[in-house]
């Protein structure tokens, strides 16, 4: 009797832990598939978020603290300083600089390149929310070594693709789905923008706009928590401060002046044109100089920093972020002639490093860029209208968000950017105009953006939106159908098409394979790979229905996705 009493009690504890361990299984797989859309996961888009601000946090300080031993100063005082070291530091800086960027990227990158805001991107869009870690993470100390060292960029980019490491990294533990490993994706990215900027509604949509590239509902709970847990990281430190003070409010005479901002906007989107084709001009340069003289690629940053010394010499102002000379020209403090001559010296100085590999974003620049552009607009109207317009500190204040807006090719985010990093929200309508006619006159004379052009540069188009790019995410092997499976087409019918030349390796991809239905009139393709003796051996058949079929189910669970 005593042994069936235990008996029984261990069969009721047995079935506890059964359904102790179904629940977790069912919650486990909850997290994974369907996240978004559950309490928990806000609680993970917590982790991540903080996380990711740490590590924000950790880079910016890292700066401040080597801009400090390298230049005696950290970037917001570090074009002043600069100027008071001898010739010959601000020189050789850069140049050991680049060296040290050299060597990290030439062993712990497959092909050299700094890894930025454009890979967060494609991992969004093709990689199931994930990027690089262990390039990534080599990305991130390169580029820290290139803003200590005289290197003319921002960093936001470094930082984005930082927290993208990360919540790849959880996403890997979670064994996340791609909805799911998407908006982590989303969620770190929010908290690294808000971290580095103290700017949490910005962040949350520079996540969405510029990265995931919707605004779904499921997304935009957890991403607006980890965007809100970046800004406490950085408010911790720094306090509740914004980036930079103006002097006054701005004044507009609203009806009066707005077509000097409409105008504003136009320059400004042929301003930022023009920063972007100069780095990408500069970029195939140096690609072509590289391949002519046959230069070790850990050599070209150093190359770049060479430049970048000789040009600080003249003007320090380069150097770093460029946070003083952006202060200074929002605060109206730069004449007409010296902001004209920044602005094309910055310019070359960007492309350089972009140039040479060396590391950093675009935005910081692209701000700087922007602050000096509105200001010399704003000279030249208050002087030819001077009792219609008002501050050339307005004007400022609106080119900064008006370049920055084109580069990026994010008008929404980048306008609450400028709001968040200044704390004048009474120009609301002076930016907005001028970023609207900047981003549409800019997305039309490059591929959307600054980090979508560099996408399609590399082969990998997505401005064109999914039905473009969701081909380039299925492989022939995934969908063919193999020799002597049911319903494959007879071996000689594939073999007249192959004799044709009319056939499509295993290993390309949708968008390789559907140009070829259309160009050889036929409903099946013969499949290839190459045998141990280089020659062509037919492993299987594509048919076009087949390829149709898989397009339609992305496109659906795409469409899905970004309306939940």
């Amino acid at each position: 009797m005593r042994r069936k009493t235990l008996g029984g009690r261990h069969g009721f504890l047995h079935d506890q832990l059964e359904d102790v361990a179904s629940a977790w299984r069912d919650g486990w797989y909850v997290v994974r598939h369907r996240g978004p859309d559950r309490v928990q996961f806000w609680f993970i888009a917590l982790i991540v978020g903080t996380v990711s601000g740490l590590a924000t946090l950790a880079f910016r300080k890292g700066i401040e603290q080597l801009q400090t031993i390298v230049y005696t100063t950290s970037d917001i005082h570090l074009h002043s300083a600069a100027r008071e070291l001898p010739w010959y530091w601000l020189l050789i800086v850069p140049i050991l600089g680049g060296l040290v960027v050299g060597q990290i990227l030439h062993r712990f990158t497959p092909d050299g390149r700094v890894r930025s805001v454009a890979d967060v991107i494609e991992g969004a869009a093709l990689r199931d929310g994930r990027v690089e870690i262990r390039a990534g993470i080599a990305s991130a100390f390169a580029s820290l070594i290139t803003l200590c060292t005289g290197g003319s960029a921002g960093r936001e980019g470094p930082v984005v693709h930082l927290a993208g490491t990360i919540s790849t990294w959880v996403s890997a533990r979670l064994k996340a789905d791609g909805i799911t490993g998407r908006d982590l994706l989303g969620c770190a990215v929010a908290a690294a923008v808000s971290a580095s900027f103290n700017a949490p509604i910005a962040g949350a949509l520079f996540a969405l706009e510029v990265v995931l590239r919707h605004f779904a509902v499921h997304a935009f709970a957890p991403i607006a928590i980890a965007s809100v847990a970046g800004t406490v990281v950085n408010r911790l430190e720094y306090g509740n401060v914004t980036e930079f003070r103006l002097p006054e409010p701005g004044v507009l005479n609203f009806y009066e002046e707005l077509p000097a901002f409409l105008l504003l906007g136009l320059v400004s989107g042929l301003v930022a044109v023009a920063l972007m084709k100069s780095i990408f001009f500069a970029e195939g340069v140096a690609g072509r100089v590289q391949d002519v003289t046959r230069m070790p690629r850990w050599l070209r940053p150093g190359v770049s920093g060479a430049m970048l010394g000789a040009i600080a010499i003249w003007f320090p102002h380069i150097i770093g972020v460029g946070y003083e000379t952006t202060a200074a020209a929002l605060t109206g403090q730069l004449a007409l002639g010296t902001a004209v001559a920044f602005a094309l010296v910055k310019a070359a100085a960007v492309s350089i490093t972009f140039a040479g590999r060396m590391g950093g974003g675009v935005f910081s620049p692209s701000l700087m860029m922007g602050a000096l552009t509105g200001l010399a607009f704003g000279h030249i109207a208050t002087a030819v209208f001077p009792n219609v317009s008002g501050s050339e500190v307005v004007y400022a204040l609106a080119g900064t968000g008006a370049v920055a807006a084109a580069v990026l090719g994010a008008p929404i985010s980048t306008t609450l950017i400028v709001f968040e990093l200044t704390g004048d929200w009474q120009v609301g309508i002076a930016v907005m105009t001028s970023v609207s006619l900047s981003s549409a006159l800019a997305s039309r004379m490059v591929s959307r953006s600054f980090f979508l052009t560099q996408l399609e540069r590399r082969g990998i188009r997505l401005a064109g939106g999914p039905q473009q790019y969701i081909l380039a995410m299925f492989r022939v092997s995934s969908v063919m159908r193999p020799m002597g499976s049911p319903n494959a087409p007879p071996r000689e019918a594939l073999e007249e098409l192959l004799a044709r030349g009319i056939a499509v390796d295993r290993g390309e991809t949708l968008n390789r394979a559907m140009p070829l239905f259309e160009a050889s009139e036929t409903v099946v393709l013969p499949v290839i790979r190459a045998d141990a003796s280089g020659e062509p051996e037919l492993v299987g058949a594509l048919h076009h229905l087949d390829a149709l079929k898989a397009y339609s189910r992305a496109l659906a669970a795409t469409a899905a996705e970004e309306h939940s």
